[in-house]
């Protein structure tokens, strides 16, 4: 009975989409390592306030400060930085007790933190982010070989084919489309399976193809039916081409006729 079931893997990460969307994230230190985890956090657009000395600011940490991409404390770390409305600390910094001290200090009020190169004294870690339009792809060793990660990454990288940004993107149109003509709970499975069905029947490079004028028609055939590419976007009858046609067919059908009796 036990081989129904996934078998348990103890010692990993709890792998998570992290929402910090206008939330703001304390970033103490102003190095390379600062200026990735700033990119993460603007990324997620969430709000980073970095608290670094001008003397520890690198180009990109400068860059950013200059754009006002980011609110900046020019001095050292102080305890009072973790105010209330700080989601989570990301600690740059290289000095190890000082981290230390940091990782204490979030832990007493329940922020979490993630220390770069201290795995120990992590709440969550960073991996090797593939990032293509709204696809994100993380590779974690759970801090035992980021430079494995990085390589893992690369390999998925190569992989993945070239439209697959187009199909997420026109597929999350067309799921927000259909919540709207089927908007209630009950109507939920009705949705997910729809969908499901679409994915399974359609490539990526067709879904991808999808224009939002087409979706209307599409979006027609929900709950009993789904349509394949082909069959959706083919043209129309003409109905000129068929009177044309039709015509013909009358004329010739005449001449064939008038000929036998003239005989």
């Amino acid at each position: 009975m036990s081989s129904e079931f996934p078998a348990i893997q103890p010692g990993g990460s709890l792998i998570l989409a992290w929402r910090i969307q206008g939330k703001k994230v304390l970033v103490i230190g102003g190095g390379v390592v600062a200026s990735g985890r700033i990119n993460h956090v603007l990324n997620a657009d969430g709000i980073p306030i970095v608290v670094s000395p001008e003397s520890g600011l690198c180009k990109e940490v400068a860059f950013r400060i200059h754009e006002k991409q980011v609110e900046w404390r020019n001095r050292e770390f102080s305890p009072d930085d973790i105010t209330e409305d700080i989601a989570m600390v990301l600690s740059a910094v290289d000095d190890p007790s000082l981290s230390t001290q940091i990782y204490k200090l979030c832990q007493s009020k329940r922020v979490p933190i993630n220390a770069a190169d201290i795995p120990p004294e992590c709440d969550f870690y960073f991996g090797a982010e593939i990032r293509e339009g709204p696809l994100q792809i993380m590779v974690s060793t759970n801090g035992k070989g980021p430079k494995l990660a990085t390589i893992i990454r690369d390999h998925i990288r190569n992989t993945l084919p070239n439209d697959v940004s187009a199909a997420i993107t026109q597929t999350g149109l067309l799921r927000q489309k259909l919540r709207e003509i089927a908007p209630t709970p009950e109507q939920g499975r009705k949705r997910m399976r729809w969908m499901i069905r679409l994915c399974e029947k359609w490539s990526l490079n067709e879904l991808g193809s999808l224009k939002e004028e087409q979706m209307g028609k599409l979006l027609c055939h929900f709950p009993s039916s789904v349509p394949t590419f082909k069959e959706l976007t083919s043209a129309p009858p003409n109905v000129l081409e068929n009177y044309v046609w039709a015509t013909t067919v009358l004329l010739a059908g005449g001449l064939i006729f008038a000929k036998y009796f003239k005989h």
